[in-house]
């Protein structure tokens, strides 16, 4: 159903250092519901303020730190790497380019020319009037960017000077190829269409048609539209799991209508996107008090394809309750690999787990069943005691005897 989508749908992140900080993690009481607002005593504190995950222009408030192989990883993407760089290293990346592949094949003329003694002889077998490195350089220029001014040309006596224009030009060829390609991927890229989408600076919660919802609003300042506009909103906190796992960012879906479609708007003018605080809410058990001493955060997503470029763009926020915007999480990836043993996790297979839970509550029913059918034979031997009474004129004694025998048997299944 709509209503259990955010109590479905989950997703979690533990970050566990070491067995000894396993243990520690462990020894933290777990909540009732996992978002701390169990039927336990409320005691209202002042408490630290947290890093908010999501700043309010969608960037996400995580440094990424001892990450293995990083330099590897990025070159071996290193075409979204381009896209995804800042415009002033896209540019130097492009000088840098085109200016070693000058420099290379410069030297590659040069080294030819030196190997056939056409630095030093009147009569030059490759590469016409190539006298110097200088002269190879440009030589080089001239061969990569089609100039051509004709001073400088490689004769056809030396195929491998040919050989090496030919592959600088196919060369050259795909450097243009691949920067050009990156440049045109990062000028359309759909991150400044984020720029004219805005979302309320606060989200509110009042009634709406006699229920209690969470709202706020999303906008579009252009006239183009967003095409298959939609929105998702994931509640962020921190929780312990009943095995003792602390969970510091864990992520619940927070149902906007998605099974109703909802979610799906037409966003020309200002929309109020609606959560309705229903008992399958996160915020079911929220009350104005409560939120004095909360710590998570709402993150709203808004996703659609610009009408102009067919792209999809993404544009994020968030509602936070009482967090700071100067601090950052810092994810360290020498933990990654870190895990710890709980004791409570069972040896055997999850088949045999699945039999001994089902055999439990067969056994239980089994014994329910017993009781009831006591208590039958009970309820006939009264009534048959009865009729006894009723036949035989003395039998006073009789019938006390086995009301008492009864009444044993009543006390022993009960």
């Amino acid at each position: 159903p709509t209503a259990a989508m955010g109590s479905v749908r989950s997703h979690r992140y533990s970050i566990v250092s070491s067995e000894e900080d396993g243990m520690k993690l462990a020894a933290i009481a777990a909540l009732p519901n996992g978002f701390g607002n169990g039927n336990a005593k409320k005691v209202q504190t002042q408490r630290l303020h947290q890093s908010r995950f999501v700043k309010k222009d969608g960037h996400c408030n995580v440094q990424f730190i001892n990450m293995s192989e990083k330099g590897q990883r990025y070159l071996a993407d290193i075409f979204t790497t381009c896209v995804d760089i800042r415009w002033r290293w896209m540019l130097l990346v492009f000088c840098f380019s085109f200016l070693m592949s000058w420099l290379f094949f410069g030297f590659v003329f040069w080294l030819v020319a030196f190997c056939y003694g056409d630095l030093q002889s009147e009569k030059q077998m490759c590469v016409s009037n190539v006298n110097s490195f200088t002269a190879a350089f440009l030589f080089s220029v001239e061969t990569q960017t089609t100039i051509g001014y004709g001073y400088r040309y490689v004769t056809e006596e030396c195929p491998i000077a040919v050989f090496v224009v030919v592959f600088q030009s196919i060369v050259g060829c795909i450097i243009d190829a691949f920067i050009i390609g990156a440049v045109m991927a990062k000028m359309a890229k759909p991150k400044k269409r984020n720029e004219t989408l805005v979302f309320s600076h606060y989200a509110t919660v009042a009634m709406r048609d006699s229920k209690l919802c969470l709202m706020w609003r999303v906008g579009n300042l252009r006239k183009s539209h967003l095409v298959e506009a939609h929105v998702r909103a994931q509640l962020l906190k921190s929780r312990t799991t009943a095995e003792g796992e602390f969970i510091p960012l864990d992520q619940a879906d927070i149902d906007v209508g998605f099974d109703s479609g909802v979610d799906r708007i037409f966003l020309v003018s200002p929309i109020t996107i609606v959560h309705q605080i229903d008992e399958h809410s996160p915020f079911y058990e929220l009350s104005k008090q409560d939120l004095q001493t909360a710590d998570f955060e709402i993150v709203v997503i808004l996703e659609g394809m610009v009408e102009a470029t067919a792209m999809t763009t993404q544009c994020r926020s968030s509602y936070p309750v009482l967090f700071e915007e100067k601090n950052y999480y810092k994810v360290d990836y020498s933990r990654f690999e870190n895990t710890y043993e709980v004791p409570s996790t069972p040896h055997c297979s999850a088949r045999e787990l699945a039999e001994r839970k089902s055999s439990a509550a067969s056994s239980r029913n089994s014994f329910c069943y017993e009781n009831e059918v006591a208590l039958e034979k009970v309820e006939q031997e009264e009534e048959l005691g009865e009729e006894e009474k009723e036949e035989l004129p003395g039998g006073n004694g009789v019938f006390k005897k086995r009301n008492k025998r009864n009444s044993q048997k009543i006390e022993l299944h009960h």
